[in-house]
């Protein structure tokens, strides 16, 4: 008959093992000779930003052996003597580690309260204007102080709160009277200072972040929390505020890994020879023992351990942040 010509289709057995599928690991490791070639242009635009990571940020790496040598720049990397942990053991046994520690936690300390939540309430602030052209002539103004250098706003510092010629100085004695403040050289005003220039400076940038964050909330959530009768509040504590929860969380990361960093620049235009025992941070003794004495392996072991006590923040506020359900940089 017809139907004997039909091959007769075998059924697997229900209980007849499965090939398991390939693991993920190998299957991409298979798929890229085809994806390095299929996307060949976009690989090819990528080697500029590689070769700079790798020439500017990873080759001069190999400069960091010295933290563990008392280097000699006449013999080099090579021909210097190692000495182990002796520069490290020097720096924490001595008597400016401390108060380089103290400085530098304290201005860290100041930037976490004042200066990471500013730009999250002018961004919140802005947010709630309706009329576009002031909102963005806000933005613009705030905005534009990032652009500047750390020299002019040093130079405007002094120009605002110098005891001779200060604007807002010779303000502040006019209402206050009595004997005039030297806001610049006082110790004690050093740090408020650096908090005021941080503010100034930075706040616009991360302003512009938030707001990114702010546009992608779906306006239709607003509505339906008005017609249930939820007030501006409600609004921005359930809608709002759990928006922007991510962006608050990669950028509290980001900004762990920099508390340790004070900035050398702007530290260094602040310090006189009235205040230098506040403002000494890792960063300027970093260039007074190196640069100014010469003693580049100590130097070095400070920086390194700065840098070390970074990596060690990021990761452990990245872990935090998991632990915590929330989501973490990587």
């Amino acid at each position: 008959m017809a139907t004997d010509l039909v091959p007769e289709v075998v059924q697997p057995a229900a209980d007849s093992p499965r090939p398991a599928p390939a693991p993920k690991r190998a299957r991409r490791a298979r798929n890229l000779p085809r994806d390095l070639i299929r996307y060949r242009w976009l690989y090819l635009l990528l080697l500029p930003g590689l070769a700079y990571f790798v020439v500017f940020k990873y080759l001069p790496m190999y400069g960091l052996t010295i933290a563990f040598k008392d280097y000699v720049p006449f013999l080099g990397y090579s021909g210097s003597e190692w000495v182990g942990l002796k520069h490290f053991q020097e720096l924490f046994s001595g008597p400016d580690f401390g108060r380089l520690m103290f400085n530098t936690l304290l201005l860290a300390v100041l930037t976490i309260v004042f200066v990471f939540p500013a730009p999250i309430v002018v961004a919140l602030l802005l947010n709630e204007l309706r009329v576009n052209v002031l909102k963005r002539s806000v933005q613009s103004l705030v905005y534009i102080p990032h652009f500047l250098s750390w020299t002019i706003v040093a130079s405007l510092t002094y120009l605002l709160f110098s005891v001779d010629f200060g604007v807002i100085a010779n303000w502040i004695h006019g209402i206050v009277g009595g004997q005039k403040t030297d806001y610049v050289a006082q110790a004690g005003w050093f740090r408020p200072l650096i908090v005021l220039q941080l503010l100034w400076k930075q706040t616009g940038w991360g302003t512009i972040i938030y707001l990114a964050a702010l546009a992608g909330v779906d306006s239709q959530l607003y509505e339906a929390a008005r017609v249930d009768g939820a007030g501006r509040w409600r609004q921005f504590w359930h809608i709002t505020l759990p928006a922007i929860r991510p962006t608050i969380v990669v950028m509290a990361i980001l900004t762990s890994g920099h508390l340790m960093d004070s900035g050398f620049e702007q530290i260094w235009l602040m310090t006189t020879s009235l205040n230098r025992d506040v403002a000494d941070v890792f960063d300027t003794f970093v260039y007074y023992i190196g640069i100014t004495q010469g003693s580049f392996s100590y130097a070095t072991a400070v920086g390194l351990f700065k840098g070390v006590i970074g990596v060690v923040l990021i990761f452990g506020s990245n872990l935090l942040a998991k632990r915590l359900g929330q989501r973490g940089l990587f």
